[in-house]
C-alpha cells in the first residue's frame, strides 16, 4: 500500500478528444499532429459569495478565478474556513455566486433554469462529500441506482432496471463492494460509505467528478486507498476531477493545485 504522499501522481493518461482528433486530421494530411494542451473544462470568474450571519453579512468568496483541465486532477487547498468548500459548491451548482459566473464546456451554468440545472448535476457531473450523503434506509445497490432512477423517471427506468443493476452492481464490483451489494449504510465501515458514494457518483457516467475532502472521516491507509482509486479512475477513463483538501501531500501530487486563503486565490 503507498503512502497518502504517493497517491495521485501524475502520469501518463488516455488521450482527450483534441488531442485524438488532432493527430486523426495530422495522419490525413501527412503533417505531423499539433501538440494541443488540455481544454480548460470548468472556468469561473471573479466568484463573490457571503452568507448572512443574524444581520450581518459574512463574505467568503472575494472575487475567486478558477480553472481546471479536462482530463486532470485539479486540487482546492485550503484551510478550514478558507471557502474552498463554498467554491465547490458554487461550481457544482448547489448554490449560485452573488457575482460572478461558472463555465463548463463553453457553457455557463451559474444561471442555468432550475430543471436545466437538475439535468446538469444528474446526468454531468458526480459529486462526493465527506459525510457521504448515502440513503440510510436503502442498500449500497440502492443508492447506486438512485440517480438513475431519478434520471429516467419510473417507467423508463422500470424497462431498463436489469442493464442499471448490472452497470451498478459492476461499479460497486469494480471498488470492491460486490459482498456488500445488499449492506445499509448502517452495516458498511467509513471506507465502504465512501466507496459506495464514489460508484454512485459514477454511475451516471459523468464527465466531472466534484469531490469535498473525499478523505476526511476515514483513517490514514482507508483514505489512502479512496486516493488511489480516484487517481485509477482518472487515469483508465480520462475522468476531470477537481478536489477539496486542507491536505498539502495530496495536493502537490495533484495535477494542479488551486491555492485558497481567505476567499481568495493566492500564489
Amino acid at each position: 500500500m503507498s503512502n497518502v504522499s504517493q497517491v495521485l501522481r501524475p502520469r501518463r493518461r488516455p488521450q482527450s478528444a483534441a488531442q485524438a482528433k488532432s493527430e486523426a486530421a495530422a495522419q490525413t494530411s501527412g503533417s505531423t499532429p499539433l501538440k494541443i494542451a488540455n481544454p480548460c473544462v470548468l472556468e469561473a470568474r471573479q466568484l463573490h459569495k457571503s452568507y448572512r450571519r443574524g444581520r450581518n453579512s459574512v463574505p467568503v468568496l472575494k472575487g475567486c478565478d478558477f480553472r481546471a483541465a479536462a482530463g486532470k486532477i485539479t486540487a482546492i487547498l485550503g484551510q478550514s474556513g478558507s471557502g474552498k468548500s463554498t467554491l465547490l459548491h458554487l461550481l457544482g451548482t448547489l448554490d449560485a455566486p452573488d457575482e460572478g459566473e461558472i463555465y463548463f464546456d463553453g457553457e455557463r451554468i451559474d444561471n442555468l433554469s432550475r430543471k436545466r440545472r437538475d439535468q446538469f448535476r444528474n446526468s454531468t457531473l458526480g459529486m462526493i462529500f465527506q459525510f457521504y450523503h448515502l440513503l440510510p434506509e436503502l442498500t449500497a445497490l440502492q443508492n447506486v441506482l438512485m440517480p438513475q432512477m431519478i434520471q429516467q423517471g419510473f417507467w423508463r427506468y422500470f424497462g431498463n432496471r436489469a442493464e442499471m443493476r448490472r452497470r451498478a452492481t459492476e461499479l460497486l464490483t469494480r471498488v470492491g463492494l460486490e459482498h456488500r451489494l445488499h449492506h445499509k449504510p448502517s452495516e458498511l465501515s467509513g471506507g465502504e460509505m465512501q466507496r459506495a458514494a464514489i460508484a454512485r457518483a459514477l454511475v451516471s457516467e459523468p464527465e466531472l467528478l466534484l469531490a469535498d475532502e473525499p478523505t476526511g472521516n476515514l483513517d490514514r491507509q482507508t483514505g489512502t486507498q479512496i486516493l488511489d482509486l480516484l487517481a485509477e479512475l482518472n487515469y483508465e477513463r480520462g475522468l476531470t476531477i477537481v478536489m477539496v483538501t486542507h491536505d498539502e501531500a495530496i495536493a502537490e501530487n495533484c495535477d494542479a493545485v488551486i491555492r485558497l486563503a481567505d476567499g481568495r486565490i493566492s500564489d
